[in-house]
């Protein structure tokens, strides 16, 4: 992996570099190169980041850290580069918008150069590291991603989540509309939207939705009433309905850990079939190549 690759990867901390460490007395010191000093840039010289992943920000949120900053300033510098005569934010726009609310008319930051395609990427690993994304924002910034050329399994390695974090998130964004902005505004969780995705019906998953919402239904429990909305099919895929077969079950273990998705197997071990869920071109072209040619 190419050293601007790592870098992201690390966050912040590759933006704002620090002293290197002290060397031991024995070796020979290397010059000690210069970093860069935060500079107090007028607010009004710089604009958000297009491509910020996040799109809500609670408007108490940012006037607790608006007051916060009218006493202590801003401990943190923001990331920005140059753009078009003045800066554009690479990462701390909730640190720029509390800043403007307090009034500042400065704001610290440090000046990186960064290519156009890497601001998404920074925006986001900054983002998911301080938790700060919802459900579809961070599926919306992984679709992006994705869109832009990187499979699953690059864009989970280089956030640091799991390739099944990043194909669950992207199925969320199958829900219409509406039902994102419910799981955007905290009404739903992404358990609750996986049980909507079992739902076909548009109406029976309008109904599991009403429900959550009014009876404050857990995760398992949408989960139990989503494989009874979805009928008879779905029900007997359930692995309640009959005693598992531990042969099959062995075998599902298998298939699941090489192939590192979903696999059910309906039927027995004489007549059956075996459904291997995919999310996308890229991630069936892996599983294909996983079964033609054996893991790597």
């Amino acid at each position: 992996m190419s050293t601007r690759r790592n870098a992201l990867g690390r966050g912040l901390g590759a933006l704002i570099p620090t002293a290197p460490p002290a060397s031991p007395a024995f070796e020979r010191r290397e010059p000690e190169p210069a970093y860069a000093e935060p500079l107090e840039i007028p607010i009004a010289r710089i604009v958000p980041n297009p491509q910020q992943p996040r799109r809500r920000f609670d408007d108490a949120e940012l006037a607790r850290l608006a007051e916060s900053i009218g006493r202590h300033g801003v401990l943190q510098p923001v990331v920005v580069r140059e753009r078009d005569g003045g800066y554009e934010l690479v990462v701390g726009e909730r640190r720029w918008r509390a800043a403007r609310l307090a009034g500042r008319e400065t704001l610290p930051a440090v000046v990186k150069d960064v290519a156009s395609p890497d601001l998404l990427e920074l925006a986001l690993v900054e983002n998911v590291q301080r938790h700060d994304l919802n459900p579809i924002e961070l599926a919306l910034a992984f679709r992006a991603l994705v869109d832009g050329g990187s499979t699953q399994e690059e864009v989970g390695r280089r956030l640091g989540v799991d390739r099944s974090t990043v194909a669950n998130h992207l199925r969320m964004l199958e829900l219409p509309r509406e039902l994102q902005a419910d799981v955007e505004e905290g009404l739903l969780s992404a358990g609750h939207a996986k049980a909507l995705l079992q739902v076909a019906s548009p109406e029976r998953r309008r109904l599991l939705r009403d429900r959550i919402v009014e009876q404050g239904l857990s995760v398992r429990a949408a989960e139990e009433q989503a494989r009874e909305l979805a009928g008879p099919a779905a029900r007997r895929r359930s692995p309640r309905r009959d005693a598992p077969d531990p042969d099959l079950e062995h075998l599902l273990g298998q298939l699941r850990q090489a192939l590192q998705t979903k696999v059910r197997i309906t039927g027995t071990a004489r007549r059956g079939k075996l459904e291997v869920e995919f999310y996308g071109p890229e991630e069936l072209n892996r599983i294909t190549r996983t079964i033609l040619e054996g893991p790597r």
